[in-house]
């Protein structure tokens, strides 16, 4: 007790920059230890093993990502009315059931364990709510949040290689290896829940060039829908392309790398997402520089479109043979990232400044996330159950060039609309949120 009362005093005197710094490494920890819950299964390819003439790997990655997709759908709701008192309990009660599903996932045998994926993938997807809801509104967030962003390039990596190395080195098998992974990081991600608790709300300056924050009841979240349908419609399309490509690549990196002749070498995930982290944390921290919220806003319209046309070229290169298979994953992945991060917390962050909405980002997040996954589970069937004939990276490739002809057009569109809708704003509240 006295530890934590020490330490929220020293919080409260802060700078801003300490703050900001101990926000981004603390909800940074929390959400890469989540990782180890989630990801480290798809290094594993469970020797080949098929079900109704379908790779076991694609139903367990199915019924994860089912789970994942329900809770985003659920979280619409329970995230966007999750009270701040109520945050760190909940981060560790379902990370903790998460990984009671993975214990119950190696002690049951095939084909009935699939069903703990899905009821791992449940818990864990939450989980992104409540963390960015700690960082969400205060005149930092940009910074703080592409920290925790990198999250999904890095710590993905690098769990999948601790999962490899495990799977190489110790011998440890492919039903049991997810628990144990996630063993390793359970402590701390107690440990970095409980110093997250102890960030400081924002303050009155935060609230004033941001907006203030808040629980959002049912009747705030139909007349935010109706208001801007139209738009949510378009980042609903492009999101849901964006987040199957990404997730695609995620969850069958290791079968892409094998057929490329990398699949003995557990730490080319790590190689590969390291320079990904830093090129996109560098890039989308610099937003922090742009003080007035709508030309954030609008900047982040082109980063998207950038993401794309990136992953787009690298694609083109690697199809020509001007770039090897390491290379052209690093550029896909910084593209890829550069698209994907931005709908995660700067976007909407900005968003809600800019129009002055009553409510928080995590509503925002969970709509796009919600049909995001949904279409992530698409390109698995479509992959796999259809029947598509072509291999893992050749299929990568295909989708990429659609996709990313499609997200850029898209998020043009986006752009378009949401400037028109700024006119509706009026004069006072842009020069209080500019």
């Amino acid at each position: 007790m006295y530890c934590s009362g020490l330490l929220k005093n020293k919080l409260k005197k802060a700078p801003v920059w300490v703050l900001s710094v101990y926000a981004a490494l603390c909800s940074f920890g929390v959400y890469c230890c989540m990782y180890a819950f989630r990801k480290p299964f798809t290094a594993a390819s469970f020797n080949g093993l098929t079900y109704w003439h379908t790779s076991y790997k694609v139903w367990l990655v199915t019924a994860q990502v089912l789970g994942y997709m329900f809770s985003k759908f659920y979280g619409i709701r329970f995230i966007s009315a999750m009270q701040a008192d109520k945050r760190a309990v909940s981060i560790v009660l379902l990370i903790t059931a998460a990984w009671i599903f993975l214990l119950l996932f190696a002690l049951v045998p095939a084909p009935y364990n699939i069903i703990f994926l899905f009821l791992n993938g449940f818990p864990l997807g939450m989980v992104w709510g409540l963390v960015f809801g700690y960082l969400e509104g205060r005149r930092t967030t940009e910074v703080m949040g592409a920290v925790l962003c990198v999250n999904f390039i890095l710590s993905s990596g690098v769990v999948k290689s601790v999962g490899k190395f495990l799977l190489v080195n110790h011998y440890v098998s492919d039903w049991w290896m997810p628990f144990v992974t996630g063993a390793l990081f359970y402590i701390p991600m107690l440990l970095f829940t409980w110093l997250l608790n102890h960030l400081p709300p924002p303050s009155e300056e935060d609230k004033r060039l941001r907006s203030p924050r808040q629980p959002m009841t049912a009747g705030e979240r139909t007349a935010f829908t109706r208001r801007f349908l139209p738009g949510l419609i378009l980042i609903v399309i492009t999101y849901v392309l964006l987040t199957a490509l990404r997730d695609f690549r995620d969850n069958f990196a290791n079968e892409i790398f094998t057929e490329m002749g990398y699949g003995g070498q557990p730490a080319v995930f790590t190689a590969t997402e390291l320079p990904v982290s830093v090129i996109v944390l560098v890039s989308l921290s610099l937003m922090i520089l742009i003080k007035n919220n709508f030309k954030a806003f609008m900047v982040n319209h082109f980063i998207i479109m950038v993401g794309f046309a990136l992953a787009l070229l690298a694609t083109w290169l690697f199809g020509a043979h001007l770039i090897g298979p390491v290379m052209w994953m690093i550029i896909v992945g910084t593209g890829l990232y550069l698209s994907y991060i931005p709908f995660n917390c700067l976007y909407f962050e900005r968003m809600i400044a800019s129009y002055r909405i009553a409510g928080n980002a995590g509503f925002l997040i969970y709509i796009a996330d919600s049909f995001g996954y949904l279409g992530s589970v698409t390109v698995l069937f479509i992959r796999e159950f259809l029947g598509v004939e072509l291999s893992w990276t050749h299929f990568f490739m295909y989708a990429v060039s659609i996709i990313g002809v499609i997200g850029a057009g898209g998020t043009f569109l986006m752009y378009l609309y949401f400037k028109k809708q700024y006119s509706s704003v009026d004069s006072k509240a842009k020069a209080v949120y500019a």
